[in-house]
C-alpha cells in the first residue's frame, strides 16, 4: 500500500531493453535507501513495482509488457526522473489517501494555468474512469494523493500547492503530458456496489 505522498524523484540512469520486457535502473535519494531489500515495493510514478538489485544508490526494477503498455513508464527515457514512494509500513502517517500502485489508465495534461500564487492542471476525464470522479474526490496523478477540484464532462481540474510542485514532476510537466491515473479504492468499491445492488433489483 501506498499513500500518494512523493517523497523524492529519482533519475533513469539505464534501461535494459529485452523480448516484451524492460529493466529500469533508477538512481534513487539517498534517504529511500536505509532498509530498502530486494522484493521491496517502490512506486514509479504511482505504479508499484519490485526492487530487483541495489547498487549503492543504483536500484533496478522490471517491468513487463503489460506495465509498459497501460502506464507512462514505457515512454520514460534515460534522464527522465520518476516519482518515488516507498511502500508505507503499519503505524506510518497517511497523509495523502491509501492507493494501490495499480494503475487504471492515463489521462493527458489538456491546460497548465499558473498564477504568481496558484498552479491548476486540467486533466483528461477517461469515459472508463468517469463514475469515480468527483468534486473533492480523491484521485492518484503520477503517484500523488491530489484532491478534485472540479469535475467536467471530459476533464477534471486539481489545485497544487508549492510544495507539491518542488516535490514531484507535476511542477515541470506541460501541456499533452500522459499521466498514470488511480481512482481511489474506496470509491472504486462503493461505485461497483451500489451499481451492482441496483442492476440485480431491476
Amino acid at each position: 500500500m501506498f499513500t500518494g505522498i512523493v517523497q523524492g524523484q529519482g533519475q533513469i540512469v539505464d534501461i535494459i531493453e529485452k523480448a516484451d520486457f524492460r529493466t529500469h535502473v533508477v538512481t534513487l535519494p539517498a534517504e529511500l535507501l536505509p532498509g530498502l531489500a530486494l522484493g521491496a515495493s517502490v512506486a514509479h510514478n504511482g505504479c508499484c513495482l519490485t526492487v530487483t538489485d541495489i547498487k549503492e544508490q543504483q536500484v533496478s526494477f522490471d517491468l513487463m509488457q503489460e506495465t509498459l503498455r497501460v502506464t507512462n513508464l514505457g515512454q520514460l527515457k534515460i534522464g527522465d526522473s520518476v516519482n518515488l514512494e516507498r511502500a508505507a509500513r503499519f503505524g506510518d502517517d497517511i497523509g495523502g489517501h491509501a492507493m494501490s500502485g495499480h494503475i487504471m489508465g492515463m489521462s493527458s495534461l489538456l491546460v497548465r494555468d499558473e498564477t504568481d500564487t496558484n498552479t491548476s492542471l486540467w486533466f483528461a476525464l477517461p469515459a472508463a474512469l468517469a463514475k469515480y470522479v468527483f468534486t473533492k474526490g480523491y484521485i492518484g496523478i503520477d503517484g500523488i494523493s491530489l484532491t478534485v477540484g472540479e469535475v467536467q464532462s471530459d476533464r477534471f481540474v486539481v489545485h497544487l500547492i508549492p510544495e507539491t510542485l518542488a516535490r514531484t514532476n507535476l511542477g515541470e510537466v506541460q501541456v499533452g503530458y500522459q499521466a498514470n491515473l488511480e481512482i481511489d479504492p474506496q470509491t472504486q468499491a462503493i461505485v461497483d456496489t451500489v451499481e451492482r445492488v441496483l442492476a440485480n433489483q431491476a
